[in-house]
C-alpha cells in the first residue's frame, strides 16, 4: 500500500507562487553568490601580486576552473537526478524512497568521483598544453589544478546531498554550509597566497590548496545535517541495505544528457579560452604593458577574459539559484500531477529574473563597469581590454537570467535530453567558431570573440522559452 501523501504544510508547492520561487532561490542565492565571491576574492588577491606574475595568475585561473569542472561539473550533473527524483518522491508521499535516492547518488558519486579524479590528472598536463599557449601561464595553471583535482571527489558528493536537500525544499541547509565554507577558503587564501602567519607564500598555487580544503569542510557540514533526526528516521540516507542499481540507473537516465550538456559547455568555453589565448600569442606572445615595466609583460586578453568571468560570475550563480529553485517547485509540481502549476511557477520566475537581473545587468553594464574593473586588476591594460565585453554582457545579463531559469526548470521536469542537445550545437556550431571567425579571421580582437558569446545567449534562451512554452515537458515519466 502506497503511503500517504505527507502533510499539507511540507509540500514547498502550497502559496503565493512568487514568494516560493524567493523563498527556495534566496538561500541558495546566498550560497552559490558566497562561492562566487570567493572566486572574485581570488582575482583581487592575485591583482596584488606582483606583475607578471598577477595577470599570469588571474590568465591561468579561468582554463583551470575550465578543466576542473570538465571533470567535477560533469559529475555533478549527478544533482540534476537526484534533485528532480528526490522532489517527486517527497511529492508522492514516499519519504523512504527520496532517501533511497540520496543513498545511491552518494555512493555512485564517490566512486565514479575517485576514478574521474585519477583520470584528470592523467590527461591534466596534456589539456593545459592544448588550452594555454603562454608557458608562464601554464605553469601557474598546473600547480592550482594539482590541489584543485583533489577536492573533485568531495565536490561532487556535496552536489548529491545538495540537491537531495534542494529537492525536498530545504535550500537553507547547503547555504549554510556555503557560508561556513568559504569563509574558511577566503581566510586561507589570504594567508597561502601572501604567506601571512608564518605559511609559505605559495601565490596561486595556495588559493588551490584553500579552494581543496574548504569543499570538504563543506561536505562535511551536510553529512552531518543529513545524520539529525528530521532527515535521518523519515529518510534514512545511509542505509546500504537501499543500495539499489535501478534507482542509479534512473539516477542516470536523467543527470548523463545534464553530464554531457556540462562537457559540451566546459569543451566550448575551453575552446574560447584557447582562441583568446591564440590571439594573446599573435600579438606577441605576452602583450607588453606599462603596468608591468622591466618584465615581459601580460597575457592582456586572457587575463580580462577571466576578469569578465569572474565578474559575470556572481550574476550566473544566482540566475542558475533561481533556476534551481524553479526545478523544485516544477518537479514537485509534476509530482502533484499538476503540470499547469509547474508551468506557472516556471514563468513566475523568469518574470523575477528579469526584473531582478535587468537591475543588475544595467549596474553592471552601464552604471559601474570601470568601478569593478578597477575593483578586480590592476592593470590598466586588463581593464581597457575587459570593459567592452562586460558592457556587452551587462545588457545582455536579463536574457541570460530567462535561459538560464528555463534551462534548470526542464531539468526539474526531466527533459534533460533536449537541453543536452541544444548545447552541443549551440557550442560547436555557433559559439566557437563564430568567436574564432570575429576574434581572428576579421580581426576584431576580444571584443569580436565575446561577441560570439553574445549570439549564443540570444540563440539559447530563444530556444529554451520555445521549448517550455511547449507541452511535450509536462508529460515526461520519471
Amino acid at each position: 500500500m502506497a503511503a500517504p501523501p505527507p502533510p499539507a504544510q511540507n509540500i514547498v508547492t502550497q502559496g503565493n507562487p512568487y514568494a516560493l520561487v524567493l523563498k527556495l532561490a534566496l538561500p541558495t542565492v546566498f550560497a552559490m553568490m558566497s562561492q562566487s565571491v570567493v572566486n572574485e576574492v581570488d582575482i583581487v588577491f592575485f591583482s596584488q601580486l606582483p606583475c607578471p606574475e598577477s595577470s599570469n595568475a588571474q590568465a591561468a585561473l579561468l582554463p583551470s576552473l575550465i578543466v576542473l569542472w570538465a571533470f567535477g561539473g560533469s559529475l555533478s550533473a549527478v544533482s540534476v537526478g537526484t534533485q528532480a527524483l528526490t522532489a517527486r518522491r517527497f511529492a508522492e508521499g514516499q519519504p523512504e524512497s527520496s532517501g533511497a535516492v540520496l543513498l545511491n547518488s552518494w555512493v555512485f558519486s564517490t566512486v565514479a568521483s575517485i576514478l574521474f579524479t585519477l583520470l584528470g590528472f592523467a590527461v591534466m598536463p596534456s589539456l593545459l598544453s592544448l588550452l594555454i599557449k603562454v608557458p608562464e601561464v601554464r605553469a601557474e595553471a598546473e600547480t592550482y589544478l594539482f590541489w584543485r583535482l583533489l577536492g573533485i571527489t568531495s565536490m561532487v558528493v556535496t552536489f548529491s546531498f545538495k540537491s537531495f536537500f534542494d529537492g525536498l525544499g530545504k535550500t537553507h541547509v547547503h547555504m549554510w554550509s556555503a557560508i561556513v565554507m568559504n569563509i574558511i577558503n577566503v581566510v586561507l587564501c589570504y594567508f597561502l597566497i601572501f604567506g601571512h602567519a608564518g605559511l609559505p607564500r605559495l601565490g596561486m598555487e595556495g588559493a588551490g590548496v584553500a579552494a581543496a580544503a574548504s569543499t570538504w569542510v563543506g561536505l562535511f557540514i551536510l553529512v552531518f545535517w543529513a545524520t539529525l533526526r528530521d532527515y535521518r528516521l523519515p529518510y534514512h540516507p545511509f542505509a546500504l541495505k537501499k543500495l539499489d542499481f535501478s534507482i542509479i540507473k534512473r539516477i542516470l537516465n536523467l543527470s548523463v544528457p545534464s553530464a554531457v550538456a556540462t562537457i559540451a559547455v566546459m569543451s566550448g568555453f575551453a575552446l574560447f579560452a584557447m582562441i583568446v589565448s591564440e590571439l594573446d600569442a599573435l600579438q606577441g606572445g605576452q602583450m607588453v604593458s606599462k603596468d608591468c615595466p622591466g618584465s615581459s609583460g601580460e597575457a592582456v586578453n586572457s587575463a580580462a577574459t577571466t576578469v569578465i568571468v569572474g565578474v559575470l560570475k556572481l550574476t550566473f550563480t544566482a540566475c542558475l539559484a533561481f533556476g534551481t529553485s524553479t526545478a523544485t517547485l516544477v518537479s514537485q509540481s509534476l509530482g502533484e500531477k499538476d503540470a499547469e502549476k509547474a508551468a506557472h511557477f516556471g514563468w513566475v520566475s523568469v518574470r523575477l529574473g528579469l526584473l531582478i537581473f535587468g537591475v543588475v545587468g544595467f549596474l553592471e553594464g552601464i552604471v559601474f563597469p570601470e568601478q569593478i574593473l578597477n575593483l578586480v586588476t590592476g592593470s590598466e591594460a586588463v581593464r581597457d581590454a575587459a570593459l567592452g565585453p562586460l558592457q556587452m554582457m551587462g545588457i545582455l545579463t536579463p536574457m541570460i537570467a530567462v535561459g538560464m531559469i528555463l534551462t534548470q526548470a526542464l531539468f526539474g521536469a526531466g527533459n534533460s535530453v533536449f537541453v543536452m542537445v541544444v548545447e552541443l550545437i549551440l557550442h560547436f556550431t555557433c559559439l566557437v567558431p563564430l568567436a574564432w571567425i570575429l576574434g581572428i579571421t576579421l580581426e576584431f580582437g576580444l571584443m569580436g570573440i565575446w561577441s560570439a558569446a553574445a549570439v549564443y545567449i540570444v540563440l539559447l534562451t530563444v530556444i529554451m522559452v520555445s521549448k517550455f512554452a511547449g507541452s511535450s515537458w509536462k508529460k515526461i515519466q520519471i
